[in-house]
């Protein structure tokens, strides 16, 4: 019977399937993200390996499995946990989740535009403190959305998905920068294919949808944020580590841009010091896939990759580099 090991606690609709189809399935019951000796003794001897984002999966992550694995499915989009070249030098198949958490994570991005621009989160913190004693004309002003420039750092399955949705929904002129153009969505939703310092320049919110490359670290630094309207505001659901953390702060606490929405972090779970005392940022906690459909989903992808793969057949969604 194969072995399956699931490194933490997921949704059960990919357990159940993993199960049907007869495997032998362990679940990490560690409350948190194993420690590496943990995981690394935990592996050993699986056929197949439901891995996490915080999992770093490496040569040596494959030498403790063993050579009789055959497929490490990465519960998340990303994959800059993987190793991918080392695995494919094995033999091994890397698989991921892309297109079950696009609208989730796109309704994420959306969510942090609104509250940051409208300062939701500061007027709740206001709200709770007792400091609302009255209407006030002057009271906790934000910016308007609709109307404005909205500028796509990256037009993949969720960049596509936040345009498309705030082109329609809020007229917003939408501007976007990618390694390659989208005619076809540019034909379709009237959005504009511009360089990224352009983009930059021009764009009253900035929402980025790129992956973590090396080329992609710190894509955003001290000199792209310069060159932001100091009206603007940054939005961040990719990866954390795609954004200068350090530089951000500066950004925000000398008003060289107005405020910004993170959901990820360059050093998760840790913020950059001083970004937690900022009113002009809204943090939440890495959530934007974080709805009971999404996770659920993506529970199952994860599962039926390896099911495929166990029973030799192709993966739903590899991991092409």
């Amino acid at each position: 019977m194969p072995k399956v090991f699931v490194t933490r606690e997921i949704p059960d609709a990919g357990i159940k399937l993993l199960k049907e189809a007869g495997h032998e399935v362990e679940v990490s019951d560690f409350d948190g993200v194993l420690p590496r000796e943990q995981l690394l003794s935990k592996v050993k001897g699986a056929d197949a390996v439901l891995s996490l984002l915080t999992d770093k999966v490496n040569a040596e992550f494959f030498d403790a499995v063993g050579p009789q694995l055959k497929v490490v499915a990465n519960y998340a989009v990303g994959y800059d946990n993987i190793d991918v070249p080392e695995a494919k030098k094995r033999n091994i198949i890397a698989t991921n989740t892309p297109g079950v958490l696009t609208e989730s994570v796109a309704e994420m991005a959306i969510a942090l535009i609104f509250a940051v621009a409208r300062r939701i989160a500061e007027a709740d913190r206001f709200m709770r403190g007792g400091n609302y004693h009255g209407w006030a004309p002057l009271m906790l002003l934000g910016n308007d959305i609709a109307g404005k420039k909205l500028g796509l750092v990256g037009l993949g399955r969720i960049g596509a998905v936040v345009a498309e949705r705030m082109k329609k929904g809020f007229d917003m002129e939408v501007l976007y920068n990618d390694v390659s153009r989208n005619a076809e969505l540019e034909e379709k939703l009237g959005i504009k294919y511009v360089d990224l310092n352009e983009l930059l320049e021009q764009a009253d919110f900035i929402s980025i949808h790129v992956p973590l490359l090396p080329v992609t670290k710190h894509l955003i630094g001290s000199a792209q944020l310069k060159r932001m309207k100091k009206t603007a505001y940054l939005i961040n659901t990719s990866r954390g580590p795609v954004v200068d953390e350090a530089a951000l702060v500066e950004a925000l606490k000398n008003g060289i841009i107005r405020g910004a929405g993170l959901d990820v972090f360059e050093a998760e779970p840790a913020m950059a010091p001083g970004l937690a005392e900022l009113d002009n940022v809204v943090v939440a906690p890495h959530i934007a896939s974080a709805t009971e459909e999404t996770r659920s989903a993506m529970s199952e992808l994860a599962a039926k990759n390896i099911i495929a793969v166990l029973a030799g057949q192709e993966p739903i969604t590899p991991i092409k580099l």
